[in-house]
């Protein structure tokens, strides 16, 4: 299966990112990757606390989904001109915390080009795509967890960020994400918890879809680190934890390999200027509208 249909995009066929995502069972990493990235009061603050984002939240998702695709499976120029627009909305996107947050008092200033808080979006992007594909579709060497890194690495100098403002490999990743876990910078506001809640764990979907969505949302809950999940509110044990490693061993030595390609990869194949949408993905797009 061949994403993109034209020549000179970022990534290839053989890139990690593409090989990664191109898997149907990665939309669980984009719901995941939002409540982490909700857990940060500040990002939280610049990428979806607004009266239009959380009056319209899979609007902005779904703009969020169409700009990833484009620079993941699109073409070169179509990736440049979606991020051009995004880095010019973040270089005048500022605001402050209207509520204590955490360590963070009201008042707190931010910004959406702000590199520690774009470095938090993708970190937990990256993560979240790591731990879903190596839980369900197969184990990653080091040498192709540096090179899915290197990918997101080239995405997010798409939005902005330097080399030095990204670990150099997915170890430095990992070490950042348990030195964000064990700080304390993380905080899951009410406001946050009620976007969670809300938003990613009980979308719109028809009757027939709910047994599906709560499977998915199990999975995501068991995945969670369990400190956000704590901040969250929401419940797990160990019986559960079995329940989760055991289904997840089975998809993937059972499941996953003998799927169709068709059920198995995502379908859609975005052309120059048509991106298509890439799960419950979140964060790096165009932010929430400007504070205050």
């Amino acid at each position: 299966m061949r994403h993109n249909l034209g020549v000179g995009g970022y990534f290839t066929d053989a890139s990690m990112i593409r090989r990664v995502h191109r898997e149907q069972v990665l939309a669980i990493s984009g719901a995941r990757a939002l409540l982490m990235q909700a857990a940060h009061p500040v990002a939280f603050a610049g990428f979806f606390m607004s009266t239009g984002s959380l009056e319209d939240p899979y609007a902005r998702l779904h703009r969020t989904a169409r700009v990833l695709d484009t620079i993941i499976f699109g073409e070169r120029d179509a990736a440049d001109r979606v991020t051009a627009v995004v880095r010019r909305v973040h270089s005048r996107t500022r605001g402050a915390l209207p509520y204590p947050a955490g360590k963070f008092p009201a008042g707190t200033p931010w910004a959406a080009d702000d590199p520690a808080l774009m470095l938090w979006i993708l970190a937990t992007l990256a993560d979240s795509g790591t731990l879903v594909y190596e839980r369900y579709v197969g184990s990653l060497s080091e040498r192709r967890r540096d090179a899915y890194w290197r990918d997101w690495r080239t995405v997010g100098r798409l939005f902005g960020l330097g080399g030095g403002d990204m670990p150099e490999r997915h170890a430095d990743l990992r070490r950042y994400m348990r030195e964000m876990l064990a700080g304390d910078v993380l905080h899951v506001s009410a406001e946050a918890r009620q976007l969670g809640i809300d938003v990613v764990l009980r979308p719109p979907v028809p009757a027939r879809a709910k047994p599906l969505l709560e499977a998915a949302n199990f999975t995501v809950i068991g995945l969670l680190p369990a400190r956000i999940r704590r901040g969250y509110g929401l419940g797990w044990d160990p019986l559960r934890a079995l329940a989760l490693r055991v289904g997840a061993e089975s998809a993937r030595r059972a499941v996953v390999p003998v799927l169709p390609r068709r059920v198995r990869f995502r379908s859609s194949a975005p052309l120059a200027g048509q991106p298509a949408g890439l799960g419950r993905p979140a964060g790096l797009g165009r932010p929430a509208a400007r504070a205050s």
